[in-house]
């Protein structure tokens, strides 16, 4: 991420052209490009989505999104690769963007973006009440879970191929990571 001294809004960034706003984030005054994601990275995002979709489906949980997706805390705009949003938060969801914290984030890691994943998102999910953070890492078949603690989201678990990973909002879901890192 190049720091400027030029710092943009909310507003400046929805006053990008429509095929432009699809490619960035607004993380603290700073518009960040958001590279396209590799193959590995689709396929995990995929067998997710398939996951999560058909489990809250079928529960009548609530609703699974994917990227891109903007989702607005404060003056911030990021676009997670997943997310869940429980019925009872339903009131975040516009016609146009999400506006406020999704109850389930899944970032799936590339090399361009790690460090801000791990990072400034982090920060920021904990920061506006994510309930629920999973860090997938494609190259190491991992998948880091982490809630809200003292000191933002901590880190609960860390998952890897092989392993059931058990979720703290989707009560009942078991997702085998066999499941999720399969070609």
């Amino acid at each position: 991420m190049v720091r400027s001294d030029i710092k943009f809004t909310y507003e400046d960034y929805k006053r990008l052209p429509e095929s432009e706003t699809k490619r960035y984030e607004l993380l603290e005054g700073e518009l960040v490009v958001v590279p396209s994601p590799s193959v590995d990275h689709q396929s995990v995002s995929f067998n997710l989505v398939l996951i999560l979709g058909n489990f809250v489906k079928k529960n009548k949980l609530g609703k699974v999104l994917d990227a891109p997706l903007d989702v607005v805390l404060g003056e911030n705009v990021v676009q997670p690769d997943i997310m869940f949003i429980s019925l009872e938060r339903f009131d975040i969801i516009t016609k146009d963007e999400i506006r406020g914290a999704p109850d389930l984030v899944v970032e799936i890691l590339s090399p361009s973006t790690s460090a801000k994943d791990r990072g400034i998102k982090r920060k920021l999910y904990g920061r506006h009440g994510v309930r629920e953070l999973w860090i997938v890492d494609p190259d190491r078949q991992t998948v880091e879970v982490a809630v809200p603690g003292k000191t933002g989201l901590e880190t609960t678990g860390v998952y890897k191929k092989g392993e059931s990973l058990v979720s703290q909002v989707l009560l009942d879901l078991r997702i085998d990571l066999a499941e999720v890192f399969a070609p």
